[in-house]
């Protein structure tokens, strides 16, 4: 039994769509967690295949494969990964900034803006997904959180995939897709209606946008954001300049500290 796992926020809903509405997947049971469990479930050898953070893959690179057909992305302003503060960006040194937990990238994100581009150093403290900023400056938020109705108002709101593309002049890929070596080679005809699924699931975007829009509203109700325009945001097919955005957050990550300097991508090749 395949063990897949799938980051339960309305982003990654799309690969999933056919599975959970009409055409489940054969031979797998999938687990629903946010971005953090499952890069463990990855690490670990818990979860045969999944979407992970980006960054994760600098813990387990030696062990999985890359999908090279799939991640999540954005070319610019994305809605979902966001810094909620109380000062300008440029005043943050020394500031107490809380960090969620859910997703490795994010954090590497927000700490390369920081430090590359604004040369500050924050406090950083763990927070929980959407915090109430009682006890803190600034706050990363992502996911169903950050296009939830916040808390409590802030006077600045930051978009990191949209800062990201002003610095450096490319996009930013939050989650990649990674399998277990090992699984692909005990059972290669699984992981192949698996991808097949996906490309079956996100070709609904096209064909059938309407009612996969639906069924993502009733599955996360709490969504205030425009899910339609949401998924103009994002990229989901893994293009060559996504790749090369990558390799580039690998570069800075590296030079900051927050990547292993010896990381590859081993991408899966089938036939």
């Amino acid at each position: 039994m395949m063990r897949l796992g799938y980051i339960n926020y309305l982003n990654c809903y799309p690969f999933y769509h056919l599975h959970f509405t009409s055409e489940p997947f054969r031979n797998t049971e999938v687990f629903p967690h946010y971005p953090s469990e499952l890069n463990s479930g990855i690490i670990s050898g818990n979860l045969d295949m999944s979407p992970v953070s980006a960054a994760a893959l600098s813990d387990c690179y030696n062990d999985v494969y890359v999908l090279p057909d799939f991640c999540l992305s954005s070319v610019g302003y994305v809605g979902s990964v966001i810094l909620r503060s109380n000062f300008p960006i440029e005043n943050l040194s020394g500031k107490k900034v809380g960090l969620t937990s859910a997703s490795r990238t994010s954090i590497a994100l927000l700490k390369i803006i920081l430090g590359e581009f604004y040369k500050i150093n924050p406090d950083y403290v763990p927070c929980e997904p959407n915090p109430d900023m009682k006890d803190l400056d600034a706050a990363l938020v992502i996911g169903n959180e950050a296009i939830e109705k916040a808390k409590s108002p802030v006077h600045f709101t930051y978009d990191l995939g949209e800062l990201w593309l002003q610095k450096t002049g490319y996009p930013v890929v939050f989650a990649i897709f990674v399998l277990q070596k090992k699984y692909f080679e005990k059972d290669p005809s699984t992981v192949k209606g698996i991808i097949e699924g996906f490309m079956e699931s996100l070709a609904c975007l096209e064909h059938s946008r309407t009612e996969l829009i639906e069924a993502a509203s009733k599955r996360y109700p709490r969504i205030e954001f425009d899910i339609d325009y949401y998924y103009d945001l994002l990229q989901f097919q893994f293009s060559k300049r996504l790749k090369e955005g990558l390799d580039y957050f690998y570069e800075l990550g590296i030079r900051h500290g927050l990547i292993d300097p010896d990381i590859k991508i081993d991408y899966l090749k089938m036939d």
